[in-house]
């Protein structure tokens, strides 16, 4: 592919990533990862349920406000409400299409099996240290963001 091909392919003049993280210390991390990672993306923080069921629905105005990806904690601050949440998403009949990949400090195989079995598209657990966090979302981006062809909203 040409690069002028793969410029016009990954240009996403306004891309978002949601992430849903109701730690603030958390959000703080994972927003200055981004930063490094994702310059042209903007990050939105939402850190309740209700929070995000309200911004994708102003979303559905104009599909291309969409996010591109969603970062969900899995504990919010129930193990719970992120699984409802996955579920509302995985069954969303427009939601679905975007890929939901789970960020937990969790690494309990029940957590991880049922993620997976409500459709998660990816589970991470959360590294500890900054340069971990760059690390993580270096090989994040590669795979989600240049390698991934995601379906388009229009």
């Amino acid at each position: 592919m040409s690069s002028s091909t793969s410029a016009k392919r990954h240009k996403h003049p306004k891309s978002t990533i949601l992430v849903v993280e109701d730690n603030a210390d958390q959000w703080f991390v994972i927003r200055w990862a981004l930063q490094q990672q994702f310059p042209e993306v903007e990050a939105v923080w939402l850190s309740e349920v209700a929070q995000v069921n309200m911004y994708l629905e102003a979303c559905t105005q104009d599909l291309r406000e969409l996010p591109r990806l969603i970062l969900l904690d899995l504990y919010l601050p129930s193990r719970q409400q992120g699984l409802s949440l996955l579920e509302i998403l995985k069954t969303h009949h427009i939601y679905r299409e975007i890929p939901v990949i789970i960020l937990s400090h969790s690494n309990d195989k029940d957590d991880i099996s049922e993620s997976y079995a409500l459709r998660t598209n990816s589970y991470i657990v959360k590294p500890n240290g900054y340069e971990k966090w760059l690390e993580c979302f270096a090989s994040f981006r590669h795979y989600w963001w240049d390698a991934v062809t995601l379906p388009k909203f229009s």
